[in-house]
């Protein structure tokens, strides 16, 4: 038996207890970082841990500390409230990314990753907030889980990270990508590159930081560059597939000269609505060119693959996370975290696949979102 084993096997906090002479109270003590233990004390019990090679059971110091070590991940769920059945159709492509990057942070630190679907109804809301309050030790809201008002209340509760808003919120972390940056960058692609001034910006849902970011400064930058934008009633959407492909289809039976570009808030509508556009006839980017926002895994694979904006979306659950360990360790994170986005060029704005690269090929972008 060699010195780090016990003759039970993996070594406990009780064979520290006994090698280092002190009670299991002390040796949890010590562990746990509590400064009122004499200085020779701690050694002995630090001593016996090294000799033993214990590894402290994390969630052991959780409950010791209060905490159950699990932060909740909230997202809301009203594009299947109605229909149960558009759950598989619109799969969340995005959320799954941000919950791999999220679920790798809290790995790391020995922490779990809690689930949770908010409805948009009051009751569903509040429902949702009661249960999952004495099960968590911190949240992440995604975009439009709860009004900027609600915040405040829900922080005073548990720390609070907000992924997507304006970055102002005195009590919660805000975690946000470069919005304007993306967009600008865009904006400058397709006008200088492709001369495309006639622009459509289909947006997601209205009431979601994001979109309206999104779409302000894409109609600034392209305003500025002697371009103009459709935005108006055909084109608003849910950021769900079947919603672009609803949205195209009213702008379609208009019988109006189309865009040049329609500019997605995000890739999983493009997807709609580059399947919208095949449907009625028409070749991406031929006839109409299409471009998006996120970067999701499938964007390369498409037939064109999707021109996008590249936000680091596994990096932001990863970055939600490690600022609510951050904090319930006891230290301050910064209050707004802005993540860079990239313009990444494919073939659905019209420009070439960089020879050699295959299918999701991705010829150089000309810069990156500022």
């Amino acid at each position: 038996m060699s010195a780090g084993q016990t003759a039970e096997g993996v070594p406990t906090i009780y064979h520290v207890a006994q090698r280092a002479g002190v009670s299991i109270a002390t040796v949890s003590r010590v562990l746990n970082g509590h400064d009122q233990i004499r200085p020779a004390t701690e050694e002995r019990v630090l001593e016996a841990v090294r000799e033993l090679g214990f590894v402290p059971n994390a969630s052991a110091q959780g409950l010791s500390k209060g905490l159950k070590r699990i932060i909740g991940l909230v997202f809301a769920n009203s594009w299947w409230e109605d229909d149960p059945t558009s759950v598989e159709e619109n799969s969340l492509l995005f959320a799954d990314e941000l919950i791999r990057g999220a679920q790798l942070a809290a790995d790391r630190h020995a922490y779990s990753v809690l689930l949770l679907s908010s409805g948009v109804t009051h009751r569903a809301h509040h429902a949702a907030f009661s249960e999952v309050f004495g099960k968590v030790d911190a949240l992440v809201l995604l975009d439009r889980v709860v009004r900027q008002e609600r915040v405040g209340p829900i922080a005073k509760r548990v720390p609070v990270v907000l992924l997507a808003g304006s970055g102002r919120s005195r009590l919660a972390t805000t975690i946000r990508v470069d919005n304007a940056g993306g967009m600008q960058a865009l904006a400058e692609h397709l006008v200088l590159v492709h001369n495309m001034k006639r622009t459509a910006f289909l947006g997601g849902l209205a009431d979601s930081p994001d979109n309206e970011a999104r779409f302000s400064a894409f109609r600034a930058a392209v305003t500025e560059l002697g371009g103009s934008c459709e935005s108006d009633e055909p084109w608003s959407a849910d950021w769900t597939s079947s919603g672009a492909v609803a949205a195209v289809g009213r702008r379609l039976a208009l019988r109006r000269r189309l865009p040049e570009v329609i500019v997605c808030a995000n890739d999983q509508m493009a997807i709609g609505a580059m399947h919208a556009l095949a449907m009625a006839g028409l070749s991406v980017p031929g006839d109409v060119a299409v471009v998006g926002f996120d970067d999701i895994p499938v964007a390369r694979y498409l037939s064109p693959p999707l021109t996008t904006v590249r936000q680091p979306i596994r990096q932001l659950g990863a970055a939600a996370v490690e600022s609510l360990v951050m904090r319930l360790q006891g230290h301050e994170p910064a209050r707004d975290v802005v993540l860079p986005t990239e313009l990444v060029v494919r073939g659905s704005c019209g420009c070439p696949a960089t020879p050699g690269l295959g299918l999701g090929a991705e010829a150089p972008a000309g810069g990156k979102g500022r």
